[in-house]
Order: structure tokens, then C-alpha cells, then sequence
């Protein structure tokens, strides 16, 4: 009977589970197809779509087409609305920038470009100093609330631009994504660097392409900050997500695990922090340490844009239209009983990989250390020192002079001898500075090669702790299900715990043993890697 109900069990608790991670969504778009764009605020919701805007004042049970955004290209990209002021909304379009100053009531026109690619807007940013607007071909700002524009000089004012990205309480860093790289700012616009290239090789724009023929420029999709950690910066791209925890100093490869589709459209960072990510009809969290898919049931092939409100309601804008879906009912694993039963008195996954990542000294912090070490080498002069001997240097110090007649006088110099110097030494040093180091060195171009080599090397680490922790897991269970009298397969299954255990012990340096022999102070999750 206990065989009976530990099978029962488990079969409970992965219905729980997945049962759990299902949401709900819901189709609220009624009869608008090709959805690009949506914001909300105070229960009204506006969806930009191929063909128009469109506003909802029922949380998406009815909605009304605005004809006042019109003209040959009807397409809206982009909604924002202005932080300090809920009655202004801003629409990015495909035949300029138009801006609402009453809740969407009247629209005018505030941008129009020279020509049909600077026409077509794809983002704005609302600061409380300017309008930054990304076109198709490069970045505009106006100081004046739309009154007058001014391009971007250099890379960005001739660049598509994707997306912008910065966070209300730190206005002076502003993020931008275009198909030549990653930008940044942390003076309110008067420099930018370029923090990441994103220019393909030739063989990859022959290999990317888009389902209706048109060629991908880059695989630079879209940036995002987490508010609550500034230094934190996420790129979407069609390889799979990054990260950057000091502002893009230095990026990283995220997790993979659990992401069924790395080609990612958007991403979507919210107020706790949470990361939501979404591509080719997926939609995903990260959760545990692991990526857990929310799109099941979600009747989409593209998810082009998703957003939270204050009410934990998921907005996913589509090809298909418009979803929506609770998260507040949102169950992860971590609430699971019947498997954290199994991880008691253990260390958790997460503590594990960071030990390993600790004793194969992979930190992704080391990366840092590397590029700050390139910096300061430049501003080091390089010391010189020289040395030469000359053994045998004459110098003439002797008496001479001319002898007087008996009319004249002589005339006598006097000095010492002629001297010879032996082993006569002379020393140098000479300090000098390369100051082209400042900006690039070829120690840069090492670390780059090294930083790749390290971070797939952490990378095969972790799936390692992985495989070898879930397999333990299994293997605890199945030993918990047989009986007594089976000797023989308890030994073997015995044996194998022990063999994982001290694979575990390998990857941490011996912590794994010495951490369950003490309660676990943190009771975290177990993975949907299981």
C-alpha cells in the first residue's frame, strides 16, 4: 500500500503542479488582429494594432477605433504614456508620432519625418527633460515636448531603433536597442557608448530570415532594466537572453534551462522583479531557476509585446490578438510539499550551482575583475631602466703652457695629471605611457576570447549540477518506495545516491556533504528541471 500511494502522490503532486502553471488567457481583442502595441492605466486599456489605434474603457470587453491617427500607413508600433501626467499617451506609429493630451479624446501629429523611414516610429521614450523617439532610420529628441526634433549624431541617429529602455527613478542612464548594437547614456543624452555590437557576419544574414522573405539585420531584439536592481540590463535576442550586471560593462549568457524557443521577441521585467520573456507564440517566467512556460493554451504564433498592470493581469500583444491572463492565482513550484519533503535539511539547487560556480572560479564577477585589471594596466606607465659602462675613459687634467724669452713672460695653465677612469658606470630610467591603452588594448580582445571560454564553460557546469542534483532527487524517491525485503535493489539504489552525492561533492569542492549535514537555513524550491 505504501507503494500505492507514493505513486499516487507523485502523480498528484505533478497534476498540482501543472495544473498550476497553466494561466488562463483570454482573447479580449474581440475583431482586431495584428496587435504590436498596448498600455493601460485606471481600468482603460489602448491596443495599437496593423491597422489602428483602438480603446477600451472596460477592461477589454468593448473597444472603439480612434480615427483620428490616420493616413496611408495606419500601423501603430508603440504606446507610452507620459509618467507624470495619466491623461497623455504618446503613439509611435507608421506615419509619425501623434500625442494625446486628454485620455486619448483628440490626437495630433507632433512628429513626421523627411521620409518614409523616419516616418516609421517603432519607440518613444517619455522623460521628464525629452521625447526620445526611435524611427527606422535613427534616434530623435525634443527638449520641447514635440515642439522641435533633433537627430542623434553618429551610429544611433542613423540606426533602425527596436526599442528604448530606462526606469523613471533614474533618468539621467537611458538604454537603446537598434540593429546595430546595444547604446547607453548616464548623462541625459550628451554621450552615448556603444556597450554591445550587434553586426552579424555575412553568413548570418544569409542564414536568419524572416518567415515572409525579408532578411534579419540583427539579433539584437529588445533591452530591459529591472528597476529594483539599476545595474541590472537584459538583451532579448534570437540566441536566447543576456544579462549585464553592471550596467553593460560586461554581458553574460542567462539561463536556457527550460526555454523550449530562444529566438525572444520581447521581454517584460515588473515590479517585483519578476522577468517575463516571450517569442514565436511563447510565453515564459523565470522561476527556481528555471524557465517555466506560461503560453499553453495561448491560441498565438507571435507575441510581439507583453506587459503587467497593478492588478497582476498579463497582457500578451499577438498576431492573433489581444490575450489577457490573472497571474494572481499563480502557482510555482515552490509550494509544492510533497518534493520539498525530499530537499529538508539539504542544500537547495541554487546554493549548489553557486558553490560550483565558486570552486571552478567561473563568478561571472571574474569577467569584471578582468576588464577593471585591462583598465588600470593603461594607466600605469611602463618603467624602463638603463645601464651602460665605459672602462676605460681618458680625461685630460695635465700642466701646460709656454716658456717666456728674456723679453717675455711664459704662460702656465696648471691641473692634475691625465686620469684614467675605470669601470665607469652610467643609469637610466624612463617611464612612458601607451595612452591609446585608454580605449582599446589588445588585452581586451584576450579577455573577450576568455570570457566566452568561460561562460560556456560555467554553462556546461551548471547543466552538470543539474543533471546530477535532479538525478539524486529521483533516485531518493525510488529508494523511499521500496520495501524492506527488497534487499538488492535498495543496495543498488543506495550505492547510486552515493555515487551522485559525491559527483556533487566533485563539483563543490566537498560542500554539498558538509551542507547537509546542518539544517538548511534556506528552504528554496525544486525546479521544474525535474
Amino acid at each position: 500500500m505504501k507503494k500505492v500511494y507514493l505513486v499516487l502522490g507523485l502523480i498528484l503532486s505533478f497534476w498540482a503542479r501543472s495544473f498550476a502553471s497553466d494561466l488562463i488567457w483570454e482573447n479580449i481583442s474581440r475583431e482586431m488582429l495584428d496587435v504590436r502595441a498596448v498600455a493601460g492605466k485606471a481600468g482603460i486599456l489602448f491596443a495599437g494594432t496593423g491597422k489602428g489605434l483602438y480603446k477600451s474603457e472596460d477592461g477589454g470587453n468593448s473597444w472603439n477605433a480612434i480615427v483620428a491617427i490616420n493616413g496611408q500607413s495606419h500601423g501603430v508600433n508603440f504606446l507610452a504614456f507620459d509618467p507624470a501626467d495619466d491623461n497623455s499617451l504618446y503613439a509611435a506609429c507608421a506615419n509619425g508620432l501623434y500625442c494625446s493630451i486628454n485620455g486619448g479624446k483628440d490626437w495630433r501629429r507632433i512628429f513626421k519625418g523627411k521620409n518614409a523611414f523616419e516616418n516609421n516610429c517603432s519607440a518613444v521614450a517619455v522623460l521628464p527633460y525629452a521625447l526620445y523617439l526611435g524611427t527606422e532610420n535613427g534616434l530623435f529628441v525634443s527638449n520641447d515636448k514635440g515642439r522641435t526634433w533633433h537627430r542623434e549624431q553618429g551610429e544611433l541617429g542613423r540606426s533602425r531603433i527596436i526599442n528604448i529602455a530606462f526606469v523613471q527613478k533614474d533618468p539621467n542612464y537611458i538604454y537603446v536597442a537598434s540593429v546595430e548594437g546595444i547604446f547607453k547614456t548616464r548623462d541625459r543624452g550628451q554621450y552615448w557608448d556603444k556597450i554591445l555590437a550587434a553586426s552579424p557576419t555575412e553568413e548570418e544574414k544569409k542564414e536568419e530570415a524572416c518567415e515572409d522573405g525579408q532578411k534579419q539585420l540583427s539579433c539584437i531584439r529588445y533591452v530591459a532594466i529591472d528597476a529594483n536592481r539599476l545595474n541590472y540590463v537584459y538583451i532579448a535576442t534570437s540566441r536566447g537572453i543576456y544579462q549585464s550586471p553592471d550596467r553593460g560593462k560586461s554581458w553574460e549568457s542567462f539561463s536556457t534551462n527550460g526555454l523550449i524557443n530562444e529566438d525572444i521577441n520581447t521581454l517584460f521585467i515588473s515590479r517585483n522583479s519578476q522577468i517575463y520573456a516571450a517569442g514565436k507564440g511563447n510565453i515564459f517566467t523565470y522561476v527556481d531557476e528555471a524557465w517555466e512556460e506560461l503560453s499553453i493554451g495561448l491560441t498565438a504564433q507571435d507575441v510581439r509585446f507583453i506587459i503587467q498592470d497593478n492588478r497582476g493581469f498579463l497582457y500578451a500583444a499577438c498576431d492573433k490578438g489581444l490575450f489577457k491572463a490573472s497571474t494572481q492565482d499563480y502557482l510555482v513550484s515552490s509550494k509544492d510539499p510533497f518534493l520539498s519533503s525530499y530537499c529538508k535539511d539539504e542544500p537547495a539547487i541554487s546554493e549548489v550551482q553557486e558553490e560550483a560556480i565558486k570552486y571552478a572560479e567561473v563568478d561571472p564577477k571574474k569577467i569584471s575583475h578582468w576588464r577593471a585589471q585591462a583598465a588600470k594596466r593603461a594607466i600605469l606607465p611602463k618603467l624602463s631602466v638603463g645601464f651602460d659602462q665605459d672602462n676605460d675613459r681618458t680625461i685630460s687634467n695635465s700642466i701646460w703652457g709656454t716658456y717666456g724669452t728674456t723679453t717675455t713672460a711664459g704662460k702656465y695653465y696648471t691641473g692634475p695629471d691625465d686620469e684614467t677612469d675605470y669601470d665607469n658606470r652610467n643609469w637610466s630610467v624612463t617611464l612612458s605611457w601607451e595612452l591609446a591603452d585608454l580605449i582599446w588594448s589588445e588585452a581586451q580582445t584576450s579577455i573577450d576570447n576568455r570570457s566566452k571560454l568561460m561562460v560556456q564553460l560555467r554553462d556546461d557546469i551548471l547543466d552538470e549540477v543539474n543533471k546530477v542534483y535532479f538525478e539524486r532527487l529521483r533516485v531518493k524517491i525510488e529508494l523511499d518506495n521500496l520495501s524492506i525485503e527488497e534487499k538488492n535493489k535498495r543496495a543498488q539504489k543506495q550505492l547510486r545516491l552515493e555515487e551522485l552525492t559525491a559527483c556533487l561533492d566533485g563539483l563543490t569542492g566537498g560542500y554539498f556533504s558538509s551542507a547537509k549535514e546542518k539544517p538548511s537555513v534556506k528552504m528554496s524550491s525544486i525546479s521544474k528541471q525535474y
